[in-house]
């Protein structure tokens, strides 16, 4: 019975060793097996059902929220005062993306044009959109600044057609006519005596260009030849660089087009990625590690160089003519009106800009842009992109409308565009990214201490029926 005993107690061993080695195997296996499948469904390809539908139509919230600086005092900024702003909103809107016309090219990439549609949400609004603020006009404003060097005789004929249109240095419109647009005399007459010169052929809006629109022909990499590669831009709109900048390292398209990043990320990782509505590339760091919902991720920030002058870093001197650190000049591709961007609020400027304007408080939580990613898939899974659109104001001798302005880089709205992972797209990622893998890593783990435990047990068991044998031999 003890012989018995004891070839059981091996046939235990060699079970725990089986599972020692296949525990140990799995710790090998297990990565490579998730890195693969990793790889296999996020390549941009039909075949990867829920990725490819992802990346086609972005099934999660995304919301523009929209903010302007209504302008308190205009007549006094017209004999030279200080602006005095106050902050209303924000004003969301729903924003469906859907990509369309898309084209596989057999060199491992992929073209498509993007679309963009915005809904308004009242529910989630702080006011409607026939809220009525004020403004500067962009129309007037920023022709003068674009026609200051021009004959002072030209000057005065410009001042004449604003009187005559009866267009003045501030705007006071609904939310909805600065959003979308309102008709303007003004923009008729230029656009039938001078076509080309404004960006819109139909009612003038800040965001009129916008809404049911397209960001241009994005060609960028599958990832099927170089899972490295993935969503980078080959091209836009058939360049592989601008012409808007001085330098070639600032004509650059780099990165991807801004939705999603290659798998296997580390925290030496940057996010670079190209952006047709600044008109240029730009480039975000790591920040700190956190969670969503027990979903690893990396948050990538803004550096203080993203914007900054020429002076105080060098790569962006191509980006001049330039101001004060903290503003983009983004005068070239915007039919060269004054015009800036910024992070709201001047967050990460010089403090100068704050000292022309009253009625600003940057922060970090309020108004730093971030991108929330999980390194093993390079999906985003919390976005907020903020930025602010600035007009350069100043006096322009035979321009009226220009009064006395004082030089100042005048903040007219900020913007956050905002999207998250949420519902059955955050369990679908949630089981297959992260309780798939614990239960891997469960599960190899487990097989080594169990197997250890049976080997050790069975062992001792062993030992213990050998030493029966022997005493029994002894005593026949």
């Amino acid at each position: 019975m003890a012989t018995h005993k004891a070839t059981v107690a091996v046939g235990f061993i060699v079970c725990g060793v089986l599972m020692v080695f296949f525990g140990v195997v799995l710790t090998f296996v297990g990565p490579i097996i998730i890195d693969d499948q990793v790889v296999k469904n996020t390549v941009i390809d039909p075949k990867n059902s829920m990725s490819y539908t992802m990346w086609k139509d972005v099934p999660v919230p995304f919301f523009m929220s929209v903010y302007f600086f209504n302008v308190l005092n205009p007549q006094e900024v017209l004999i030279g005062g200080k602006p005095m702003v106050e902050q209303k909103g924000p004003f969301v809107y729903r924003k469906r993306i859907q990509k369309d016309n898309i084209t596989f090219h057999d060199n491992g990439t992929v073209s498509y044009r993007e679309y963009r549609t915005f809904y308004f949400e009242p529910t989630m609004s702080s006011g409607n959109e026939s809220e009525v603020v004020t403004i500067p006009n962009m129309l007037v404003l920023g022709a003068a600044g674009m026609m200051e060097n021009l004959p002072y005789a030209v000057r005065l004929m410009i001042s004449a057609t604003f009187k005559t249109f009866k267009e003045g240095p501030f705007l006071t419109k609904t939310v909805g006519e600065l959003m979308w647009g309102y008709d303007s005399g003004l923009v008729d007459f230029l656009n039938t005596w001078l076509p080309g010169m404004l960006p819109t052929k139909g009612k003038f809006g800040l965001f009129a260009e916008f809404n049911n629109s397209n960001t241009g022909l994005f060609t960028i990499f599958t990832g099927k030849d170089d899972i490295r590669k993935i969503h980078q831009v080959d091209s836009w709109n058939g360049l592989t660089e601008l012409n808007y900048w001085k330098t070639p390292q600032c004509n650059m398209i780099n990165g991807t087009a801004g939705q999603m990043w290659a798998p296997f990320m580390t925290r030496e990782s940057t996010l670079p990625f190209y952006s047709p509505d600044a008109c240029r590339s730009m480039e975000l760091v790591y920040q700190r590690d956190g969670k969503m919902q027990g979903i690893p991720l990396f948050r990538y920030v803004a550096p203080k160089t993203l914007f900054a002058n020429g002076t105080d870093y060098a790569p962006n001197a191509g980006f001049c003519p330039c101001r004060q650190s903290g503003l983009l000049n983004v005068s070239s591709c915007r039919h060269n009106s004054p015009v800036f961007i910024s992070h709201p609020h001047f967050y990460n400027a010089d403090p100068v800009l704050l000292d022309f304007v009253q009625g600003l408080n940057p922060t970090e939580e309020e108004h730093g842009l971030f991108i929330d990613i999980h390194p093993l898939t390079g999906v985003p899974l919390n976005v907020s992109i903020r930025l602010q659109l600035n007009l350069f104001m100043k006096t322009v001798s035979g321009i009226t409308e220009t009064g006395k302005i004082a030089d100042v880089v005048m903040p007219m709205i900020w913007f956050q565009e905002s999207g998250y992972l949420d519902g059955p797209v955050l369990s679908t990622f949630h089981t297959n990214l992260v309780v798939l893998p614990a239960v891997m890593e469960f599960m190899q783990y487990g097989f080594i201490a169990l197997g250890v435990a049976t080997i050790i047990i069975a062992s001792l068991l062993h030992h213990k029926f050998k030493v029966t044998l022997k005493l029994t031999g002894t005593l026949l």
